[in-house]
């Protein structure tokens, strides 16, 4: 496997790059960036139907600078020079282990005050030259597509404590042996959490700034089933865990065009360090699983990409509201329900049936897509046309 960007190049490639960026990490990024590109073309997409509008903000102009302003401008310098300059001048030791340099107090003192002091002079002679005698009030159009950036932050920021609240749940034993670790530990995340939260977040801010729920959701469906697919990249390529139940079965006949990761893999070299050692091996992660697993996590990446392109396909011959969503609630509902079967997961007996709590949110998501669609052809009374212009 490939633990770090570092490792992948040097396969692909032949070249050795010393790079503290982790494959997987790199992977989330890359889902993030995607996401928010195809939410940006939706999000103009239904502005240009109608659907959805631009709508007015009222802001100061001309304003002096503020002290909370600057104070928070030199806090988030300190932090990018502490940090990040301290981590170039002291490359060696933050390679060995960025993970370990990032959660502790190791930096830079000295790169940390210069870029708060500069980054604090920065704000403020920028908003000293544009402050006016009188500050006056302005109103500011917005277009739909312009709030990204916001969803970006906020969406990951919950979404992240979504993911990490889930996980702790379903590992409630290891959090009450050791809550710091399991708080701080870069593994342990449930997708289904992240994804609540995150949507939850996202759902607020469209609604709240005048965007009906059923086009804001109908927005991010294509966006967030592409993302997960991406994030399994990660998962796949750095073998954080995600991986499947043990499979010693042949391969069978009719799939000899696979090739034989693809049925059972043993992840070596993955990032968790989980199995045995590989012998003659030097660095991080040399362990090997001592038997070959499910690679689910290339197969949801397959399906959910695929699935994405899917729905990218029909998104334009699609003329109900929130139709989108529920289709997209049945995809994930059913991919992930099944998947479980064959994933190294935690089952709870819910009326003589072992499940995961994957399974019992996707079999809610798989019912309330179901339902939403009856009630869309069958219960809803028409109203002539469904995506009818926002009001």
């Amino acid at each position: 496997m490939f633990p770090t960007l570092s490792d992948l190049f040097a396969y692909l490639f032949h070249i050795h790059l010393r790079l503290p960026v982790q494959t997987f990490g790199f992977f989330v990024a890359l889902s993030f960036l995607l996401t928010y590109l195809a939410f940006v073309s939706e999000f103009k997409r239904k502005e240009a139907q109608g659907l959805i509008h631009a709508f007015k903000r009222k802001v100061m102009v001309g304003t002096p600078p503020s002290i909370p302003e600057l104070v928070f401008n030199a806090l988030l310098g300190f932090a990018f020079g502490y940090k990040i300059l301290g981590a170039l001048f002291s490359y060696n030791n933050f390679i060995s282990n960025p993970k370990t340099y990032m959660l502790s107090a190791q930096g830079s003192l000295v790169a940390g005050l210069l870029c708060g002091g500069g980054w604090a002079a920065w704000a403020y002679y920028d908003r000293k030259k544009a402050q006016l005698p009188e500050p006056i009030e302005k109103e500011q159009m917005i277009h739909p597509y312009q709030l990204m950036a916001r969803i970006t932050f906020w969406c990951g920021i919950i979404g992240f404590i979504g993911a990490k609240l889930f996980d702790t749940v379903e590992h409630i034993n290891y959090f009450l042996a050791d809550p710091v670790n399991a708080l701080l530990s870069s593994n342990g995340f449930t997708y289904l959490g992240g994804f609540l939260f995150g949507m939850l977040t996202f759902f607020y801010i469209g609604t709240r700034n005048g965007m009906k729920l059923p086009h804001v959701s109908d927005v991010g469906a294509p966006g967030i089933m592409l993302a997960y697919g991406v994030g399994r990249i990660g998962c796949q390529l750095s073998g954080d865990g995600d991986w499947g139940i043990v499979n010693t079965q042949p391969k069978p006949g009719w799939l000899n065009w696979l090739p034989d990761w693809m049925w059972s893999f043993k992840f070596p070299h993955n990032i968790i360090n989980e199995g045995a050692y590989i012998p003659g091996c030097n660095g991080d992660h040399c362990n090997v699983l001592v038997k070959g697993v499910y690679p689910t996590s290339f197969y949801e990446a397959v399906i959910c990409i695929a699935m994405f392109a899917f729905l990218w396909a029909i998104r334009k011959h699609i003329h109900k509201a929130a139709l989108m969503s529920y289709l997209y609630l049945i995809l994930i509902g059913i991919e992930r329900f099944f998947i479980e079967f064959i994933r190294v997961t935690i089952k709870y007996n819910i009326f003589g049936a072992m499940l995961s709590q994957a399974q019992i949110l996707s079999a809610g998501m798989f019912l309330v897509g179901v339902g939403g669609i009856i009630y869309l052809y069958f219960i809803k009374k028409p109203s002539g046309h469904n995506l009818s212009p926002a009001k």
